[in-house]
């Protein structure tokens, strides 16, 4: 199926891949070892582009011919928003990325975004 919004589902294809891979996220989240000149990328970046520009997060099977093709990415995201959400929930505001990486639930959020990765491409 083709999307209606290809540059958005890119966009949550690298939101995935960036939450999917805790070695990315220690060298750029923590350490801010950027690719290159002008890069930025954080843990709220990525949360923004699923919950609020492409509202992929929000309500998944909405955005099947939007940003996402079929009924299972929407699953796939379902996932992830389920074990996303309650630890974002929890969070205290003003917390470091290396804070929240480092909380015992966020190894559920890598396994859910390295599934979804694994369906959407």
């Amino acid at each position: 199926m083709v999307v209606r919004f290809p540059d958005m589902r890119r966009a949550v294809i690298e939101a995935l891949r960036a939450l999917s891979d805790p070695e990315y996220q220690r060298r750029v989240w923590v350490e801010r070892t950027y690719a290159q000149p002008g890069f930025y990328d954080d843990l709220t970046h990525n949360v923004n582009v699923l919950y609020d520009d492409t509202l992929v997060a929000e309500d998944p099977r909405a955005q099947i011919g939007v940003t996402l093709e079929n009924e299972a990415e929407a699953a796939a995201i379902e996932s992830l928003t389920a074990v996303l959400d309650p630890l974002l929930d929890s969070l205290p505001t003003k917390l470091e990325d290396a804070q929240v990486i480092s909380r015992p639930e966020w190894s559920a959020v890598v396994s859910a975004a390295q599934a979804a990765v694994g369906i959407i491409h």
